[in-house]
């Protein structure tokens, strides 16, 4: 396609592409590309799909789109233009898909979304109720456009918002639009993005940068990935906005090797980008140039923290740096310039405030945390995926309504949330509302949107013990109290689980706690003991019961508690027995045993018990026995 020279080249290239690409009564598939459908043979679904529509001389339109969000239920797609949403969808359906919707117009009820096999299907995407409550702004076109295609980018509206910034605004006037959106941060700290734009500005010296964090290393996090794999003009053209308003003229999009779908779109979009003139010197016919390149992380997740990211894209060792200088600072940024770090979901929240005002996006939302926020849903619920809501949505509705309930419809535990360095939520809290404020309030936080429900069986000190475990394997090990200080949490929380805990170690745990929040250089290691001490604020009693009750309630963990059979249950199937490698369960006549001298508390028995006849009981006055 031929270089744009100007806006007006742009505008005409919209209006030729939103008659040509999206026709409304074309039939059209759109099939969920992404990692979590692509993993369930997506790729194969598309290939059938394309061969069956060719032998029965059907003419439809498959879009490779990205995530659709309801990852659980993949390969996903929606057909036009009957509207129906298959779930589960496999490579031997695409024949019935072709006979049945695209020849007949009837759906294929099998591969329909239903709550249970009593309820009738549902039939469209916006009747599930987990998009139902949804509302889409940083994933308005994941699930829409093809993401390797700028065309489709270009037909559904996009660059409309970078068309008004460079013709009917002003650096200024773009700072003043995002500063009274009060578009916070979406990466966690919540900090408000204008606010962060204007001191880059304020920076003396020509040469400015332009960074996207998109490492993202949070466990049960792909929030980020998602946009970049499914939608990356969305973030190029944020990026482009941001530019224009501080005076840049390089910029750099930083994600983890290991997205490799994330790193291929990516240069994807960059080259069309430039192609099209869109990226490059003197844009769309104007004095505004802007170079971007893209650059792939380790792994690390301390380069998650802005300093170390900065480090890492300088070739240097993923260190945190002390500040100030702030990145937006001379001297602070990369290589010594100033620069401005937001991560992806906030640049790609920028265009639609651009092209719809602050206003529209400070009616979405709470006063003091306007817009919506994307969650990675995860855990013991229903329906795991990306889920979208308004900032204020209560975590009762994120979990029960979008997501389903708790599988086996077991009860309702805890939920984490802000990946490995957030806190655990429990069930008295349900129906407070999802906001930074909030969330900092019950000893949590945002994150970058990891959101992990845990059921009755769960453990909470040993979920403390596994973040913290992360947190500690992944510090830099540059200060002290992060490396040392994890390290000691760490050992205490091993012995507490193994059923070795001692008078003390939970006044331990605490003190241990806040010396790393206060001691610790980056924000990650300031908020590495969160899990720790927010189970501890919330389940202290299951701490006290591993320590002074030798007993797990959730009877996750191996070595606490005294084994006994209750024969009032037992059936006499024998099959303790048969696991028991320690010859601990011993046979009578009339019944069975477990003789505590052999028992190594190994819960074979309890696991094999098909009756639950197998009982785990507190021990009294174990505490100290190290």
């Amino acid at each position: 396609m031929a270089r744009l020279k100007n806006i007006e080249d742009l505008k005409n290239l919209r209006l030729l592409l939103k008659d040509e690409t999206f026709k409304e009564d074309k039939e059209r598939i759109r099939v969920c590309t992404g990692t979590a459908c692509m993993a369930s043979g997506a790729r194969k679904v598309v290939d059938n799909l394309e061969k069956s529509a060719a032998d029965k001389g059907i003419d439809v339109d498959i879009v490779k789109t990205g995530c659709q969000g309801l990852c659980q239920k993949g390969p996903l797609m929606k057909v036009e233009p009957t509207g129906y949403f298959y779930q589960r969808v496999r490579a031997g359906d695409a024949q019935e898909i072709v006979t049945n919707t695209l020849a007949a117009g009837f759906p294929v009820r099998h591969l329909l979304y239903r709550d249970s096999i009593l309820h009738e299907p549902y039939e469209m995407a916006d009747e599930l109720p987990f998009y139902k409550k949804q509302y889409r702004i940083a994933l308005k076109y994941n699930g829409v456009v093809d993401p390797n295609n700028i065309d489709h980018y270009i037909a559904v509206g996009g660059y409309s918002a970078l068309e008004k910034a460079l013709t009917g605004m002003t650096p200024e006037t773009i700072l003043d639009e995002v500063d009274k959106a009060n578009l916070r941060g979406r990466g966690g700290a919540g900090f408000p993005a204008g606010k962060k734009w204007r001191h880059t500005v304020k920076a003396p010296g020509d040469i400015k940068f332009v960074v996207a964090n998109g490492d993202e290393g949070d466990p049960g996090a792909f929030m980020d990935r998602a946009i970049m794999e499914g939608d990356p003009h969305s973030l190029i053209e944020g990026m482009l906005i941001c530019a224009r308003a501080i005076n840049a003229g390089f910029g750099f999009i930083y994600v983890r090797h290991e997205y490799p779908l994330a790193v291929k779109n990516l240069k994807t979009a960059i080259g069309q980008a430039e192609d099209l003139g869109l990226l490059g010197d003197n844009i769309l016919g104007t004095d505004f140039s802007f170079h971007l390149d893209l650059r792939e992380g380790a792994g690390a997740f301390v380069c998650g923290e802005s300093t170390a990211l900065v480090a890492s894209i300088e070739g240097e060792r993923g260190f945190p740096r002390p500040r100030p200088p702030r990145l937006s600072e001379p001297g602070g940024g990369l290589w010594g310039y100033p620069t401005n770090l937001n991560n992806i979901e906030t640049y790609v929240c920028v265009p639609p405030i651009i092209e719809k005002g602050a206003d529209w996006f400070l009616s979405i939302g709470t006063k003091n945390s306007p817009g919506t926020k994307v969650f990675a849903l995860t855990g013991k619920v229903k329906n795991t995926g990306l889920v979208e809501v308004p900032m204020g949505t209560t975590l009762r509705e994120i979990i029960f309504e979008i997501g389903g309930g708790i599988m086996g419809n077991k009860k309702f535990k805890a939920v984490q949330t802000g990946g490995p360095s957030g806190g655990c939520i429990p069930e008295s809290y349900l129906d407070n509302p999802v906001d930074f404020d909030s969330l900092r309030e019950l000893g949590s936080m945002m994150g970058s949107g990891g959101m992990v429900v845990v059921d009755e069986d769960t453990c909470m000190v040993d979920m403390a013990r596994y973040f913290l475990s992360f947190t500690q394997s992944e510090s830099c090990g540059k200060c002290p109290p992060c490396r040392i200080g994890t390290s000691q949490m760490l050992e205490i929380l091993e012995r507490i689980v193994s059923g070795k805990g001692a008078h003390g170690d939970i006044e331990r745990l605490e003190e241990l706690g806040r010396l790393i929040q206060e001691g610790s250089l980056c924000g990650l290691g300031q908020s590495a003991s969160n899990p720790v001490l927010s189970t501890l604020r919330y389940f202290r009693e299951e701490y006290e019961e591993h320590i002074y009750g030798n007993y797990c309630r959730a009877k996750a963990c191996n070595g606490l508690g005294r084994y006994r059979i209750d024969h009032t249950e037992c059936f006499l199937c024998g099959l303790c027995k048969q696991a028991c490698a320690f010859g601990a369960v011993r046979e009578l006549k009339d019944k069975f045993f477990i003789d505590e001298a052999y028992c190594t508390k190994c819960k074979a028995c309890y696991t094999a018990c098909p009756v639950d006849a197998v009982k785990i009981e507190k021990v009294a006055g174990e505490a100290g026995k190290i």
